[in-house]
This record gives structure tokens, C-alpha cells and sequence, in this order.
């Protein structure tokens, strides 16, 4: 089986989110994508709505047989990519993850704790996000990974080919994030849509 990670704080899930979920779905031969709601994200200060709202509410917007929505970070104890991905391989030894992540995640990669150890352990499938594809491209990661790069027309064995190896998918892009409808006070601290920060 082969199963594609998506790791976040989903504060709040959007349609950004479900979008690229599908993308990736298709585009990567998946046959299962979890969502990994994180506890919080090590490279931010600021603490995101409580673990329970986070996830009821990304349960109600991505409705689909096969995606899964788990607090399995907050349930091993885990913060960071690589720790999470070296337990989860270690519970589900026969599964082939594949970790995914949109452009604006790469540009910004080699700042990501052991992200070389996680380069070289699971296939990556980046998804193209408003205003970070040619960012991403000529990012660190994607430069010191060059020659690992997969093309377009392989994508849907991504699973399959040994790591290091990351394809860059362009797919339809939603300018959608979570940052943008927290300021716009339609998720508030608390969680709930429509209430404003504490």
C-alpha cells in the first residue's frame, strides 16, 4: 500500500488542503492520503486552535473514502517531520509513504529538522501553491536534490521509486491558506469559525 502524508496544523483545514489532497490522489498513484493534524509547527511561534477542533473541523470539509484524518503525531509524540516519519515506519513496516507537501514547504525545507534523513527515506510529492513554484524549484532542497527529481510523467509511480526522489506537480491552484481566513477572523483561537482571537 502506498500512502501519502499531510502534515499540518490545518488551522483551519481549507479547501486549499482537500484540493491538493485530491491532486495528489491522482496525480501520485496513492492509494490512501492521512492528514497528520500536527500539535503545533516547531518554525512557528504562534500555537494553533485546541487539537479537537482542528480535527473535527478537517473531518467536516475532507469527506472522502480515502483520506484519513489522525492525530497520530500528538498520539506518538511527535513535533518534528522526521520523528514522526521514523515511527510511523517503524508501526506500519510493509507501507510505502510518500511524504506531501506544497512549494511554499520547499522553499523553505532545509530549515526543516534532519530534512536531509527525509529526503533520503521516503519519496516527496510537492504541489505547485500560489507564489511559491519557482521559489520552490530553485530552493535549497531543490537544488542539492537536482539530479532526484522525478518528472511529471512518473509521478504516478512515485510510491514505488526509491528515495531520494521528488516530483514537483503543477496542478490548478486555489489561493486559499490558513493564515489568510485567520485574518480575516473566520477561525478563531478558539477554534470555532466566525469567533475572533482571544
Amino acid at each position: 500500500m502506498v500512502i501519502g502524508l499531510l502534515g499540518g496544523s490545518f488551522d483551519p483545514a481549507h479547501e486549499g488542503h482537500v484540493h491538493i489532497t485530491r491532486e495528489a490522489l491522482r496525480r501520485f498513484g496513492l492509494d490512501r492520503v492521512w492528514w497528520l493534524v500536527s500539535p503545533g509547527n516547531p518554525l512557528k511561534a504562534r500555537q494553533p486552535a485546541p487539537m479537537a477542533e482542528r480535527i473535527a473541523q478537517a473531518r467536516r470539509l475532507m469527506d472522502h473514502p480515502r483520506v484519513v484524518v489522525t492525530d497520530l503525531e500528538a498520539r506518538m509524540g511527535t513535533r518534528f517531520t522526521a520523528a514522526t516519519l521514523k515511527g510511523l515506519k517503524a508501526r506500519y513496516p510493509g507501507v510505502r509513504f510518500v511524504w506531501l507537501m506544497g512549494a511554499d514547504n520547499l522553499v523553505q525545507f532545509h530549515r526543516w529538522d534532519r530534512w536531509e534523513w527525509i529526503m533520503q527515506t521516503v519519496p516527496i510529492g510537492v504541489l505547485a501553491r500560489p507564489g511559491s513554484g519557482v521559489k520552490g524549484r530553485l530552493g535549497r532542497a531543490a537544488r542539492v536534490y537536482a539530479r532526484e527529481r522525478v518528472s511529471e510523467a512518473q509521478a504516478e509511480r512515485l510510491g514505488h521509486i526509491p528515495a531520494p526522489a521528488w516530483v514537483f506537480a503543477d496542478v490548478p491552484l486555489k489561493a486559499l491558506s490558513s493564515s489568510a481566513i485567520r485574518a480575516r477572523g473566520d477561525w478563531g483561537r478558539s477554534g470555532t469559525p466566525g469567533m475572533p482571537p482571544e
